[in-house]
């Protein structure tokens, strides 16, 4: 499996195999042709609910990560997507983009995480 994560506003590189955001959101400040998307997976993303509850804050975060969990285990889409992605990892690289400015301190570290340990499930 070929998975990692990097901030969307980075720059683009052709290492990073297939390029997915995983924000609800889309990035200030950033055009699509900059991005270089290969897709936009919203239904990874954590809802609106639990993203303005964490507030990209780390005394939040261990808490943050079991709820973002709890909710791809219990919806339908994000399983969906899960497999879709971890199916292409096996094949390419992929990339998830997300827009956060703390790069120890987002969703996507918790993503990458659920998605590896997908692997085995699968």
């Amino acid at each position: 499996m070929a998975l990692q994560i990097k901030r969307v506003y980075d720059s683009f590189q052709e290492s990073d195999g297939m390029r997915l955001l995983v924000d609800r959101l889309w990035p200030r400040g950033i055009t699509k042709e900059n991005a270089h998307l290969d897709g936009w997976v919203k239904e990874l993303a954590p809802s609106h609910q639990l993203r303005i509850w964490f507030g990209h804050r780390a005394e939040n975060f261990e808490k943050f990560a079991m709820l973002y969990q709890e909710e791809l285990d219990a919806t339908t889409e994000a399983q969906a997507a899960a497999r879709q992605v971890i199916l292409q990892s096996k094949e390419n690289k992929v990339t998830l983009l997300y827009g956060a400015k703390d790069p120890q301190v987002n969703h996507a570290i918790i993503l990458k995480e659920y998605l590896e340990a997908k692997v085995l499930s699968l």
